[in-house]
């Protein structure tokens, strides 16, 4: 534990940044006057992360950063091959390490838009086009995406996890008054703004695991930018059990644990 906080550390974190190449801004693509970054964290996801990049929209984002947590199959080779750009971790840091990393690249880079997407293929990269043309016609920081809008669709959902998500969801607008139907919905556009506001602090050592991903949606809308949902298609795949690889009971405590921490005032 000692040596995954020391290798997730914000120093040890630039440094890895500062040694992986950006793309001149000259050189990049620009839809409607932005440059866009998908991120997406990956943990043992070949056969999965290459058809996820190859699908992202060439004409809409400018650059693929896939963070490779550790992976000890072709995880990496894949997303290269397939066009990303390839960020590795010596070690798996975490759900939350992994997006941290992402994310930190892309603002340290200027990208103007930053987007998270599945490292396994379970979104479709094409609801990337509603959420950014969200975000600029609307002047809005922050878009969630969500299944559980009219236009929104759940492939191949179990059960279980559709009772778990729309409770949590629940008690995200009970505790924090905000309109949001998906809260544990990975899909997300920002503005490379969000990430410099000073209530937010990712480096945080209790944000490694999955708590990371709910606390920005919270800070970011207790904070006052302009945040909305789009309608986005999620697909879970056949052959990994209960959709997802989170641990029962430890996983699902560390995505509720900051609505509580957080609503309470404990954590900031």
């Amino acid at each position: 534990m000692n040596d995954v906080k020391k290798i997730s550390s914000q120093e040890n974190i630039n440094k890895l940044l500062a040694s992986t190449p950006s793309k001149p801004k000259c050189d990049r693509v620009i839809y409607r006057g932005y440059t866009i970054l998908v991120t997406m964290p990956c943990w043992n996801e070949e056969g999965k992360v290459g058809p996820g990049v190859k699908a992202v929209p060439k004409t809409l984002v400018d650059t693929v950063c896939v963070v490779d947590n550790g992976s000890i199959d072709n995880t990496a080779k894949e997303a290269d091959e397939a066009g990303a750009l390839v960020i590795t971790h010596p070690v798996n840091l975490g759900a939350g390490g992994g997006i941290r990393t992402g994310l930190e690249y892309g603002r340290i880079n200027d990208y103007d838009l930053l987007a998270v997407l599945a490292g396994d293929n379970q979104d479709d990269p094409n609801d990337l086009y509603q959420a950014v043309d969200r975000v600029i016609d609307s002047d809005l920081d922050y878009v969630q995406g969500s299944r559980w809008m009219k236009e929104g669709k759940r492939e191949n959902m179990t059960y279980s996890r559709t009772i778990l998500t729309w409770v949590y969801s629940f008690l995200f607008r009970i505790l924090f008054r905000t309109k949001i139907t998906d809260a544990t919905n990975g899909f997300r556009v920002m503005k490379r703004g969000v990430l410099e506001n000073p209530k937010l602090n990712l480096w945080q050592d209790w944000l490694i695991q999955y708590e990371l991903e709910p606390y920005l949606l919270i800070q970011t809308c207790r904070s006052g930018y302009k945040v909305a949902e789009v309608p986005v298609t999620k697909r879970y795949h056949n052959d990994m059990k209960d959709n997802t690889k989170m641990v029962p009971f430890k996983s699902w405590w560390s995505i509720l644990r900051p609505l509580f921490l957080l609503s309470l005032r404990l954590k900031s």
